[in-house]
């Protein structure tokens, strides 16, 4: 069984910027070299800072959710783009297919086997890219820790290199390539222990047991002001849909269209009630002027027959003294009739002008209120409920603060993690003291003795095809000693370059215990180990077995290195291009298409 890593995508990772960046793992052995256009172009001083280990820490952050070196998460985002950090790396294992797509702003965390997303069933939001199951799942998936990673898979110059590390630490490097547990305490010490920590996770219990009794008291008041919040929100909303379904009716009606309405009936009754006047007056006129006229020709006719000396009622003649006094009457009226008319044709005159001068009325204007005091009472209504509406809308839940306060103040916070961790502690030396004790721990040692021998006899084997004129031997208390014509040597004491030779015999080591007892893995980074310290002996030595490992073993070796020589002597060259501050991976046939 093996796994093999077939291709990771990047975006926003470190120095790659927003155009997506995929790199297959599907060749045996790829230099990886670096060009910085921002610092000069394609000279070899220029192949600094272009975002060579931003591939392995790509790697590592799509496995584990971390980089290889100490760096925050928030610090992964491209800092120019500041956002929609994005890796996903593909796999096969035992014939099935896996994807892991991790990122960040926005956070999220996919664990894809044979394109079906898994759900790790827990209440976390694997949105948020937080999984612990999740993460448990794909370390199982995997098989290895991160810190077996970093020596095993992703060799660089900034992982404490294992025999730089506190004993303990390196202990437990071997127990993890091993697959035992440590177990260095007597039998007796651990059931002491076991009762301390059985007492002491009663406490803490007893402790949590009163912190939730406490919390439920709270609880109930908060419970008890929060319903009080409620029904004040309740009847906040109530008054304010009230409010508004009054301001919507008020507004249905304009109440300066309404108002202007008003004046302009006031005006248009003036106007209608002079014109009424003038009309009825010059009807009035007209009628006397039409009697006047009548009498006019009456007046006229009389005196016209009394003229003649006849009659004006019997046509009769007469010639006497009355005829006299009836013409000089008939004279006086004609004289009064026509000064009548005169008058009343003036009138007449001076009222069709008046008339003239007021013309047509418009359409009566339409109110809605009879009054304009109901008009500007809308008007006011209006303005008081929108004035309402906004001081309601803005008034504060008075309970709110109640509540935070209870919850900021009063509730306390359990944290199970410490009964959590006593829990997990006794049960590990629960664990250990069975193996103590069980007659048959005797399988400990012979596995501890077995892989030793193997480790020892495969670092033997690294050592010297490295060129070291060391022995290395890992103990069977799993210490390490190094010796050199039978001296003692501490790792320190060795130069840059016998350090880096023992470094890669290590990990070279480690990974055949490794796929011995558990599986292989198809991909190696060795991260300028080449370039530091090592002689030109010492590179054609770690060259020439990562040759072999690439040619034998089917492994996809990637070495990062500044050595140009190294050019002709490898598959494939994977070109890192920093331009504009963003960093771009070229295969050797893309370089070429581009050129």
């Amino acid at each position: 069984m093996s796994i093999t890593l077939k291709n990771i995508t990047v975006k926003n990772f470190m120095s790659v910027g927003a155009i997506l960046q995929s790199v297959k793992f599907d060749q045996p052995l790829t230099l990886i070299l670096g060009c910085n256009l921002d610092l000069g172009g394609e000279e070899s001083s220029s192949r600094n800072g272009v975002g060579k280990t931003t591939l392995i820490n790509a790697l590592s952050y799509a496995l584990y959710g971390q980089a290889l070196a100490n760096i925050r998460k928030e610090n992964l985002i491209n800092t120019i783009n500041g956002k929609a950090m994005y890796v996903t790396i593909e796999f096969d294992k035992a014939g099935i297919t896996y994807r892991i797509e991790r990122g960040r702003k926005p956070n999220v965390l996919k664990f894809y086997v044979n394109n079906q997303m898994q759900k790790d069933g827990s209440n976390e939001d694997e949105s948020q890219g937080d999984s612990r199951e999740t993460q448990k799942e794909i370390e199982r998936v995997i098989g290895m820790s991160h810190t077996m990673f970093k020596h095993l898979v992703a060799l660089n110059t900034y992982t404490e290199p294992f025999l730089s590390m506190r004993v303990a630490d390196q202990r437990e490097v071997i127990e993890q390539l091993l697959g035992i547990t440590v177990l260095s305490e007597k039998a007796e010490l651990l059931k002491v222990q076991i009762k301390e920590l059985k007492d002491k996770v009663a406490s803490e219990l007893f402790r949590i047991e009163a912190i939730k009794n406490s919390n439920e008291s709270v609880q109930i008041s908060i419970r008890s002001i929060e319903t009080k919040s409620r029904l004040w929100e309740t009847k906040k909303s109530e008054e304010l849909e009230k409010i508004s379904i009054s301001i919507a009716k008020l507004e249905e009606l304009d109440s300066e269209v309404e108002i202007q309405a008003h004046h302009d009936l006031a005006t248009w009754k003036i106007n209608d009630k002079v014109l009424s006047d003038l009309l009825r007056q010059q009807n009035t006129l007209h009628q006397s002027f039409v009697r006047a006229t009548k009498l006019l020709e009456k007046a006229a006719k009389s005196k016209e027959e009394l003229s003649e000396n006849r009659c004006p009622t019997c046509n009769q003649g007469i010639h006497d003294h009355k005829h006299t006094e009836l013409l000089e009457k008939a004279t006086s009226d004609l004289t009064d009739a026509e000064q009548q008319v005169l008058s009343l044709h003036d009138d007449v005159a001076k009222v069709a002008r008046d008339i003239v001068q007021i013309g047509d009325l418009p359409r009566k204007p339409v109110t809605f209120y009879v009054t304009l005091a109901e008009a500007l009472e809308h008007k006011n209504n209006l303005n008081n409920l929108t004035t309402r509406l906004i001081a309601r809308n803005d008034e504060s839940n008075p309970y709110d603060e109640q509540v935070t306060d209870l919850k900021t103040s009063a509730i306390q916070e359990i944290d199970w993690d410490v009964a959590n961790n006593l829990n997990k502690l006794k049960d590990h030396h629960e664990f250990l003291l069975k193996l103590l004790t069980n007659k048959d721990s005797f399988v400990r040692k012979k596995i501890i003795d077995q892989n030793l021998a193997y480790l020892n006899s495969r670092l033997a084997h690294y050592i010297s095809k490295m060129g070291l004129p060391h022995i290395v031997v890992f103990e069977n208390d799993l210490s390490v000693t190094i010796t050199q014509l039978g001296k003692d040597l501490d790792y320190h004491n060795l130069s840059r370059g016998e350090m880096n030779r023992l470094i890669l015999s290590l990990s070279f080591s480690f990974r055949d215990v490794w796929e011995s007892l558990y599986h292989s893995i198809n991909i190696t980074f060795i991260d300028e180990l080449l370039d530091s310290g090592l002689d030109g002996a010492g590179v054609e030595a770690g060259l020439s077995l990562l040759k072999k490992m690439a040619r034998e073993r089917s492994k996809n070796i990637y070495l990062i290195s500044h050595r140009e020589e190294l050019v002709g002597r490898v598959d494939n060259i994977l070109r890192v291009v920093k331009e504009n501050g963003f960093t771009t991976f070229l295969n050797s046939d893309e370089v070429a298409e581009e050129s």
